[in-house]
This record gives C-alpha cells, sequence and structure tokens, in this order.
C-alpha cells in the first residue's frame, strides 16, 4: 500500500511576523540583547613619572569620571622607576597593557603618561609593537629629548641615564620618526619646568604640542587647563 504523501502547508508571513513581536513584548531583555551593543570608550592608561606612584591621577581621573568615564574605562600602572627603559620596563609596559584589552575587549588603549613615564611608553609604541594597540597617546612634561637635570642622579640610577641627553634611549627614540604608526600624538610643555631643562625636550615632531603656560613640573597634573585639552584630544 502506497505511503501517502504529507501535506505540506505554506508559511504565513504575517502571523510568523506577529509572533516574532509578541516574543519582543513578553521578553524585552531578549530583543535588547539582540541589539548591536554601543561602541564602548576606549580604556585610558595613566602612567606615573620617576619617584611616582599612581596616586598622582587622583584629580585627572576625578576630571575622566566627570566627564562619563568609569572605573572600568581608567588604570594605572605602577612600577618600579629606577629601571631600563628599553630592557625591562617598556617590556612590562606591554604586558599590561595586553591585560587591560583582555579585561575590558578594546583592540587599542590610550596612554597619557607623565614626565619618566613618556619614555617608557613611547619605547613600547616606537620599538614594541604599541603601533598597533595605541590609539592616542599623550605626554605631560616628558623628557622626550633628555633632561640635564638627570645627570644629578644617572651615577647610580639606570633610569637617570635613559633620561640624560644622548642615552641610548634617547637615541633609540629620535631615530627615524619620533612619532610613529597611525597613532596620534600630543604633547603638553611649561616654559617655567624645573625638571625639564631645556624646555623644548618636550615637543616632538609630528605630534600635537601644547604650551601649558608656566606651570611647575607637577602642576601639570592638577591643572584644569591642561586636564581638559587632554581630555579633549581624547574625545
Amino acid at each position: 500500500m502506497p505511503i501517502p504523501t504529507p501535506r505540506s502547508y505554506p508559511i504565513r508571513v504575517p502571523l510568523v511576523s506577529a509572533l516574532v513581536g509578541l516574543i519582543a513584548l513578553l521578553l524585552p531583555g531578549a530583543a535588547a540583547h539582540a541589539a548591536p551593543r554601543a561602541a564602548a570608550r576606549t580604556p585610558v592608561i595613566f602612567v606615573h613619572g620617576y619617584n611616582a606612584d599612581p596616586g598622582v591621577w587622583g584629580g585627572l581621573r576625578a576630571d575622566f569620571k566627570a566627564d562619563g568615564y568609569t572605573d572600568a574605562d581608567l588604570f594605572s600602572w605602577g612600577y618600579d622607576t629606577h629601571q631600563s627603559v628599553n630592557e625591562t620596563l617598556s617590556g612590562r609596559f606591554s604586558s599590561y597593557v595586553e591585560e587591560v584589552r583582555r579585561r575590558t575587549g578594546a583592540a587599542k588603549v590610550d596612554v597619557v603618561a607623565h614626565s619618566f613615564g613618556s619614555l617608557v611608553t613611547r619605547w613600547y609604541v616606537k620599538h614594541g609593537g604599541g603601533t598597533a594597540t595605541v590609539d592616542r597617546w599623550v605626554s605631560l612634561a616628558g623628557p622626550n629629548h633628555g633632561t640635564s637635570t638627570a645627570w644629578a642622579c644617572a651615577l647610580w640610577d639606570q633610569a637617570c641615564r635613559d633620561m640624560t641627553p644622548n642615552s641610548y634611549v634617547q637615541k633609540g627614540l629620535a631615530e627615524g620618526d619620533e612619532t610613529p604608526g597611525a597613532v596620534r600624538y600630543a604633547t603638553w610643555w611649561s616654559n617655567c619646568d624645573e625638571v625639564i631643562n631645556p624646555d623644548n625636550s618636550v615637543p616632538l615632531a609630528g605630534a600635537t604640542n601644547n604650551p601649558a603656560g608656566c606651570l611647575k613640573h607637577n602642576d601639570l597634573l592638577g591643572d584644569d587647563g591642561v586636564s581638559q585639552g587632554v581630555r579633549d584630544f581624547l574625545r
């Protein structure tokens, strides 16, 4: 006896649409989950300077949070500032960047560095693959071409030797393009900086270089004008 062929019934499109709409009404969470997520902010990593610690960023972090950043967007890297820029610190910073990217899911980070931190992070960007992972880089009062005041401690401190003019680190950062890759660079410098000598050590070719007025070296960390400028640059 032949097996009867099952009858096929056409799918009613209006009925399917109504069912989908009903599910969306009953389960709003499902519809929200299916919607594309808004792009998250680029995480910001603050890097302190010589003989300092992450506590120096309290004021600037508060300003960023007032602009809508959350603690999940802001990171402060602490490190031993008496070690070698190229041999030790830039590699450790690279590991920290990867940890931030893993935790946030972000492809790139923004970096805000003060003083000696500028050399550590620049070495990572230029020689450690950071051109692929850093979107914007900011230097506040960085000894980007060396500072003569570092000679005072260069005899016994590796980081001080790295900050002296014409050191191995300075030559490695100055060779070729000072601002390589698609990274956007900015610096802030003061004509009253008692630590960075000469004052024009801070600006970099290819960066947006901003005069901060007459500020002491550490005052750039808490100045309202500098803070606003940095936040505008990262926006």
